[in-house]
């Protein structure tokens, strides 16, 4: 650890009267390379620093981010008067035990140690595999690698450095007929090893083939369906229409959702299982501890079919007198901790995706995903893509489509769970002015019985 810094920090905690005082300080470097068709769009490689204080005093929470370590204790007396102005109830935070402790990140391939000429290259190789199908019109490509160095210290006599690594690369491609446009893509990342972005030309020919294919696909006729979901869009689907509700300050601040998130109750049967953690390894919304010094966890928010779970920071944990889950996160050092997901997914079943495709007579199978929006319970997505199932098979493709219904009668529909889990790692998640956080959400095939799709 640096001994310098841990002993600036250390002094700068000292001496205040306070409830709880926190600190962080941020080291980052990070390289961006974007395409717009073939041609290069934005190449920089940047390093930034900064922290902040965040402080409980009065019932009130103060905030300070800055960029120097110069006049240190000033920050946090600033932090404090804050707090006080803004006062209010008093505020329990659950018990942590404090710990020191420095987490070191090993990676197979550490991007920070590639070449921007290499990184540029292997981009290259992709955007001409892109190109070299007929039909492209357009295409982009994007590619983001990022590392940090956090430091967090509180009052209560943690201090830990933790170092994280995030790669992500996007391949989208256009083609065009006429007056028709179609578009396919795909989104990659991992926990900071670039080996993952590497070997990935057939994958970019593929999203190539794959938007000139949906010009000559028919559109699917709207209605209820049987639909299987293949993992990416099932874990998009579970992120967003479920973690979210999950996330316990939308809770606690709202008086219909302590209604309906209500712990025991059922929302499915039994082969239904949804866990979040940041404990799960080698992913990239893992972490030994969150952003209020908190060990991760892996939690089950629900376990056969029950509601048994929710995420916390300290404070939503003591409000709604739950264990802490480890789930208070901050994107930078410009804002607090609030409540986010880490990796959230649905745990495999029993059978094989071809047999809960064998027992559908007539549905769709829908995958990939453009984007979705949710408003409380319900629910809208874009499918990437679309294909008949006929007699348990899968037939002929069809374009994009949009599912769009009610959260709890969806998760009652969803009647079967292959035993084919797969993460996806190549979002990010936004909330409260903070975005893109990476996160990880992931599923097996699933299969969910009358949903309303949308479409010619």
């Amino acid at each position: 650890m640096n001994d310098n810094l841990r002993d600036l920090i250390t002094d700068a905690l000292k001496g205040h009267d306070a409830q709880y005082i926190e600190l962080r300080v941020d080291e980052n470097e990070s390289t961006h390379i974007r395409y717009r068709g073939r041609e290069l769009e934005e190449v920089n490689r940047t390093t930034s620093g900064g922290g902040c204080v965040r402080a409980l005093a009065g019932g009130g929470w103060g905030f300070v981010s800055f960029n120097s370590l110069e006049n240190l204790k000033e920050k946090v007396k600033a932090a404090l008067r804050n707090a006080r102005l803004v006062g209010g109830e008093p505020v329990t935070l659950a018990p942590v035990a404090p710990v020191v402790i420095k987490v070191h990140r090993e990676v197979k391939k550490d991007p920070s140690k590639i070449s921007l000429q290499d990184k540029k290259a292997l981009l290259d190789q992709y955007v001409e595999e892109i190109w070299s199908v007929p039909g492209i019109s357009s295409s982009s490509v994007g590619y983001g690698d990022a590392y940090r160095k956090r430091v967090f210290a509180s009052s209560e006599g943690s201090y830990i450095e933790q170092e994280k690594l995030d790669v992500i690369l996007r391949l989208n491609a256009i083609a065009r007929e006429g007056s028709e446009v179609q578009q396919a893509g795909v989104s990659l990342g991992s926990a900071g090893d670039f080996s993952e972005m590497e070997g990935l030309h057939q994958q970019a020919k593929q999203v190539a083939q794959r938007a000139v294919e949906l010009l000559k696909a028919p559109q699917v006729k709207g209605g209820e369906y049987t639909v299987v979901l293949e993992p990416v869009l099932a874990g998009v689907f579970i992120h967003e229409a479920f973690g979210h509700l999950s996330e316990a300050d939308h809770v606690y601040e709202d008086e219909r959702m302590k209604e309906i998130m209500v712990l025991g109750k059922r929302f499915g049967g039994k082969h239904l299982n949804v866990v979040d953690g940041a404990a799960v390894p080698g992913l990239r919304g893992s972490y030994a501890y969150d952003d209020e010094g908190v060990p991760s966890t892996r939690s089950y928010l629900i376990k056969e079919g029950v509601l048994v779970g929710r995420l916390h920071s300290r404070e939503t944990a003591a409000k709604m007198g739950e264990p802490p889950t480890g789930n208070a996160r901050a994107i930078g050092p410009q804002f607090p901790p609030i409540v986010r997901m880490t990796n959230t997914y649905i745990e495999g079943g029993d059978a094989t995706a071809e047999e809960i495709i064998a027992d559908v007579k007539d549905g769709l199978y829908v995958g990939n995903w453009y984007g979705g929006m949710t408003s409380m319970e319900q629910f809208t997505f874009s499918a990437g893509e679309a294909s008949v199932i006929r007699n348990g098979r899968i037939e002929e493709l069809r374009r994009p489509v949009l599912l769009t219904g009610n959260l709890f009668t969806t998760l009652e529909s969803l009647d079967a769970v292959a035993n084919d889990l797969s993460m996806n790692q190549g979002g990010g998640c936004g909330k409260g002015g903070q975005s893109p956080l990476p996160v990880s959400n992931g599923s097996p095939h699933i299969r969910i019985q009358r949903c309303l799709i949308g479409g010619s």
